[in-house]
């Protein structure tokens, strides 16, 4: 785990990433707020890719609360069935639905404490939710945004929770709205797992990683 960088140079970090991508944004494909939730729920162990191939034909059927309990669990399945863990999420989709619709009047709520109520919601997708949708700077902290951050020092931390509160006590306020997306995409395409592209990397020079893939 690398050294937390200092104030400077995550500043310069993160006005490369502005300069490069002034608006980055999530890839999960949706059409309301209810469509991102469920997307983000899907996308548990599973990529984005995937979600957004099995999604494209199911938000067309079911886009609100209801609409998804009229199609029904056997239903969602047969739309879901290529993703991981399609028949836990399937009764969660269903579940969340029903709450929605029975205590929410069909809406989505927008405080973290109650979209964590929701079956299938963790802390990670009511961030990423509460970030795309209200524009609020939550910080979803994804398996890229935990490699980036403890190879580069932008944001080190031992578990996912110490990993986002770095961010939050670190990161300029400036870039907090889309700091996440930026260190999302920047481990996706850039700071990979297995060959990182150290050297076509625009922080290169401010990386603390030691084994550099020069």
């Amino acid at each position: 785990m690398a050294k937390q960088l200092d104030y400077h140079t995550i500043r310069e970090i993160f006005t490369r990433f502005q300069q490069t991508d002034p608006e980055p944004e999530g890839e999960l494909e949706h059409v309301n707020v209810y469509t991102l939730v469920v997307a983000v729920a899907l996308s548990a162990q599973a990529t984005d890719v995937g979600v957004n191939k099995a999604t494209r034909a199911l938000f067309k059927t079911a886009d609100t609360p209801q609409k998804m309990l009229d199609l029904g669990e056997d239903g969602l399945i047969e739309h879901i069935k290529t993703i991981g863990l399609f028949r836990q999420k399937a009764k969660n989709v269903i579940k969340l639905s029903r709450i929605l619709v029975e205590e929410y009047d069909g809406e989505v709520p927008n405080s973290r404490a109650a979209l964590q109520s929701l079956p299938g919601v963790g802390r990670k997708t009511a961030n990423v939710v509460l970030n795309m949708w209200w524009r609020y700077p939550a910080q979803a902290v994804d398996t890229h945004i935990f490699r980036v951050g403890n190879r580069t020092g932008i944001c080190p931390g031992k578990h996912v929770d110490a990993v986002e509160r770095a961010i939050e006590d670190n990161i300029p306020t400036d870039f907090q709205l889309h700091a996440h997306h930026w260190l999302i995409l920047h481990g996706r395409y850039h700071c990979k797992a297995r060959k990182p592209m150290c050297g076509t990397c625009i922080i290169r020079d401010l990386c603390q990683f030691e084994d550099k893939n020069l």
